[in-house]
Formats: C-alpha cells, structure tokens, sequence
C-alpha cells in the first residue's frame, strides 16, 4: 500500500516555504508520493490574482526535479469550488493508499467549518504544520478532535520560516525583488508573464518611490493586511490605504496646484496631508475612510477609525523599522488588541517628539488627549 500526502492550496504564487514543506513532509511522513494540489478557486477566497493555469504553471516550475513530488491539476481541471472532501474522496477510491492531506495550523483552527470534516477524516489523516517558526501546543485541538471526529491528525515537525504568497504579489506589484521568495524559475515566469503587477494604484508607487522607500510601503501594506484579517477590515480598503500613506513623502507640496497645508503643520506631517489630497484629487480615490488613513497615520486625531489607527500603527511597527522601543510595539502588535497597540503607538510618538524637542502638531495633541487622558 501506498502512502500518499496531498499538499493542496491556491499557491498563488509557491514560495519557497511551500517547497521546503514538501520536501520535509516527504521524509517525516515516509511518503512514497506527494500530490501537490493547487485548487481551481479556493472555498475561503473570493479572487485569484493569477489564473489557474499560470499557477499550475509555477508549481512544475518551482518542484520539477524534485523527489517523489508531482503536481496534479485535478482540481483544476474539475473547476467550480475546489472542495477537499471531494478531492480526498477521489484519491482514496482510485488509489490503494494511506492517505495524508496537509494543512497549516490556522487551517487546523478552521476545519470544524471546512465543508464535510467527517468525510474527509474517513478519508484521510490530516498532517500539520506550523508557521513563522512557531510551534503550537495543539493539545485542545487534539481533545477537540477525539470528541468530535474520534480521530486524531499528525503534527509535522517542519515549522516553516515567515513566508507568504501575499508578500511575493505585494513586492512584485510595487517593483521589488521577489528572488529571495520563491524559485528563480518561478519569479521569471512571473516577470515574463506580467502577473501581481497590482492596479493603479501600485503603478503610482512605482513610478513616485525610490525602492528604500517601496520596501517600506510594501512591509506597512504586509503588515496591516495581517492585522485586518484579525479585526475584520475589509482587506482591499487596508491595502490602497497602507500603499498610498507615503505617496507624497518625495513631492513638493508648494508645486502642487490648490493644496495648501494647514497653519502651523510641522514639515514631518505636510506628506500625510499632502498624499490625502493628491489621492483624492489625482488617483480619484473617493472612500473618505482610505483618505483619512493617509491623512491621519502620521498626526493621529481624536476619534480615530480602525482603519485609521491601523495605518498609524503598522507605520511604526513594520519590521524594517529599528528604532529603541519598536520590539515592544511590535510584541504589542501581535499580542494585544488594535487599541491596546494603537494607544502604546501614540504615547511613543508622544515622548520621541518632546525628547527631540520637536514642535508637536495639534492634532496629535489633541489625540494624546482625547486617548491618553488617564495614562
């Protein structure tokens, strides 16, 4: 009997953890084949940015040559929702196997809303997996899953390095090196192909950024599309208003026709203010929510959305920022709620600009106030 392991997911694009994976899950679980399975569309996704083909495309691309890993287009090839039930049901009756499927931990979390558990668990062992170099406790996991299934998963001990398909289409979209995220093969096929090259809005960034600059773009958009998926934002909202916050940060204000920055504004807040009005009035950005996150996420303001105080926060925590005191900000990012995080956030903003003697601009005055009254 053959021992089979299905890596499924959208893999849009693989990555280089994705191969890692593979490679590790051959060994640990002995595996005489691993099927890598990417889906037509995803149950838990509403788009695919690249097409199915292309996809596929990049997989043979990143694991040709590689041992005893193939790459099916079942999925695709069936189209419509790409349900794992179905899949699993597929192999294990065409195949005389024991039979693995492979998910990460959060999908674990998850799969209680997965369509037909049970069915796929009378199918095949689920293998598991961590990210981000974190290892879990998945003990009221397994005591879920002999209370609800009477069937246990398997833990791989394979903890994958921070890697996502989302930082691959964020970089590429804004024109920066992806080579050091996934196959060389496959990163030029993206190139040749034109895919993740993002909207309007990430050619603006292109053409008005230097790179330091986009690379901290990138990171600020990476780091508060994470955060929305936590607190339920909606995700295209956070990642036009992380992708323009510092879209003015190069432009002279005084050369822009009908804007005139407020009386008394220090020069370090004018680029907020300034890449709010050209959003509106150059790119046509017309959600006053988005406007108000690339106003606000250098002043702060009373009453601030979620929306807002996230861009105000990921400015300052995203990991290429090292100045003293970041690490527990980004603790607090990771750990705490978005307020919690948010009022930390301002507070230091607060002590940095008495410390540096620097003019404090009203408005970020009157947000200490308003959020920090009783601190």
């Amino acid at each position: 009997m053959e021992r089979i392991a299905i890596f499924g997911g959208s893999f849009n694009p693989v990555h280089n953890e994705h191969i890692a994976l593979a490679k590790s899950a051959v060994k640990e679980l002995n595996l005489d084949r691993l099927i890598v399975m990417p889906t037509f569309i995803a149950p838990h996704k509403t788009s695919q940015p690249a097409p199915a083909n292309d996809r596929l495309n990049m997989l043979k691309l990143a694991f040709n040559g590689v041992d005893k890993v193939q790459v099916s287009d079942f999925e695709i090839q069936k189209q419509g929702t790409s349900y794992t039930y179905l899949t699993v049901e597929h192999f294990k009756n065409t195949h005389n196997c024991e039979l693995f499927f492979i998910v990460g931990a959060d999908m674990l979390y998850d799969f209680k809303t997965w369509k037909n558990p049970q069915n796929i668990l009378s199918n095949c062992t689920l293998a598991v997996f961590d990210r981000d170099g974190q290892t879990t406790d998945f003990t009221k996991e397994r005591e879920y899953f002999n209370k609800t299934f009477n069937k246990q998963f398997v833990v791989l001990k394979n903890v994958g390095k921070k890697q996502s398909s989302t930082a691959i289409r964020v970089y590429n979209s804004l024109g920066l090196d992806i080579t050091n995220m996934t196959d060389k093969n496959v990163a030029s096929y993206i190139d040749k192909n034109g895919l993740y090259q993002g909207d309007f809005v990430a050619e603006f960034i292109r053409n008005n950024l230097p790179e330091k600059r986009r690379i901290h773009t990138a990171e600020v958009t990476l780091c508060a599309l994470q955060k929305a998926k936590e607190i339920g934002l909606d995700q295209k909202q956070v990642e036009i208003s992380a992708m323009l916050h510092d879209m003015a940060k190069y432009i002279d204000y005084t050369k822009v026709e009908g804007f005139t920055p407020p009386p008394d504004m220090p020069a370090p807040v004018i680029h907020a203010f300034l890449g709010a009005y050209m959003a509106e009035r150059i790119l046509g950005i017309t959600d006053k929510n988005i406007i108000n996150a690339i106003k606000y996420h250098t002043s702060a303001r009373p009453q601030m959305t979620d929306l807002e105080k996230l861009i105000f926060v990921a400015d300052m925590v995203e990991k290429g920022r090292d100045y003293q005191g970041v690490e527990i900000l980004r603790e607090s990012f990771y750990n705490d709620d978005l307020d919690t995080c948010f009022k930390k956030c301002l507070k230091e903003e607060l002590v940095h600009l008495i410390n540096k003697k620097q003019y404090i601009y009203i408005e970020t005055l009157n947000a200490s106030s308003y959020y920090l009254k009783d601190k």
